[in-house]
């Protein structure tokens, strides 16, 4: 089970930045062709902070973390309902080992099945769930009727005005039939993005923790996971396209006190960057961090440690200079001193965090 003494004891705060080439990174099923989200009125492209997690449940269950919110069938082929998930998650907890009517015997069959859900559910620990389910066994009265996640995420925003790549409204998909081979047509709606720089806040709420059995290795496998989710989970049709560029989570020393809206202080450099219209791939762009630093400079007494991943082709300017993610990296150590700041390897690091190497 999980070690309760690794506990979270203070808040992060979370800035994730990720791109999309001639994709579709959130498609809104209600527009009746599913195309990309867009502001009506500052036209940047949204992706929901429900589009983010989903990415992020699918690469802990493909790590074999337990997850409680997935999409699964059955053994007879159908699709899990929430009682074949929660059932599924508490099948090692043996209820003839438990008296009901014992006082004690049944606050330990409570205790037991609250934390073997939260251990076999990294999901919920991170990001809760809602448990409205009636099973046979009545676990559902054991545990809370939702957990709330101490791990949320505002609904992402591109960094600027996108465009629609109107080349793939109507594509003609040419195919051979099974019977005389004939090449046969049909016009297929495929609305994507040309360009879209994504930013998403997020935060680690420490009290939360304590009610879902957050850790501070869940914590930390954040600062991996994240990553790693939009380079795996992003490979269908539409998805593919996508890439992580810059990830920073800020770990405070004081509870309760976080400086917010850390990533409303990036910018494009108007100076490096090409106009909004012009705007293709990361390479036109550079990403001005001198308020990012400025903000973090001024509460480093109050920040214990930076966690942070640039992608090699992010280029960033700071005070004048302009170059790749050292500029970042040097401006951060400068704020909060060389100690403070870890430069995560995202593929060294992502091992020992998963269940084989916690286990050992």
């Amino acid at each position: 089970m999980t070690d309760s003494t690794d506990s979270v004891e203070n808040r992060s705060e979370i800035v994730f930045l990720y791109d999309a080439v001639d994709a579709n990174p959130n498609g809104n099923p209600l527009s009746g062709s599913n195309r990309p989200r867009i502001d009506p009125q500052t036209q940047q492209a949204i992706v929901t902070d429900v589009r983010l997690k989903r990415y992020l449940r699918d690469q802990l269950d493909d790590d074999g973390h337990g997850v409680y919110i997935r999409n699964v069938q059955n053994e007879s082929g159908y699709q899990s309902t929430r009682v074949d998930l929660l059932e599924d998650r508490l099948k090692d907890i043996d209820l003839d080992d438990y008296d009901r009517d014992d006082e004690e015997d049944a606050e330990r069959l409570r205790e037991d099945v609250f934390g073997e859900f939260l251990d076999e559910s990294a999901d919920v620990r991170y990001f809760g769930a809602t448990m409205s389910v009636d099973t046979k066994d009545g676990y559902e009265d054991l545990l809370p009727d939702h957990f709330t996640g101490p791990v949320q995420f505002s609904p992402g925003k591109s960094m600027h005005a996108v465009n629609e790549n109107e080349e793939y409204d109507s594509l003609t998909s040419v195919i051979a039939t099974q019977g005389e081979k004939e090449q046969g047509g049909f016009d297929l709606d495929d609305h994507r993005i040309q360009y879209g720089l994504i930013r998403f806040h997020g935060l680690v709420d420490e009290h939360g923790a304590q009610d879902t059995k957050l850790t501070a290795a869940d914590v930390r496998r954040l600062d991996t996971l994240c990553w790693r989710a939009l380079k795996n989970q992003t490979v269908s049709r539409s998805k593919v396209g996508q890439e992580p560029r810059l990830y920073c989570r800020v770990e405070y020393a004081d509870e309760s006190y976080h400086l917010g809206g850390l990533d409303k202080d990036l910018a494009l450099d108007p100076e490096e960057s090409k106009s909004e219209d012009e705007l293709r791939n990361i390479r036109d762009l550079t990403l001005a961090v001198d308020d990012f630093v400025e903000r973090i400079d001024g509460a480093s007494d109050r920040i214990d440690r930076i966690r942070v991943a640039a992608s090699d082709v992010l280029d960033v300017s700071y005070d004048g200079e302009t170059g790749g993610p050292d500029v970042l990296y040097g401006a951060l150590r400068d704020a909060v001193g060389e100690a403070s700041v870890d430069e995560i390897d995202v593929y060294g690091e992502h091992t020992e965090t998963l269940p084989a190497a916690s286990d050992e």
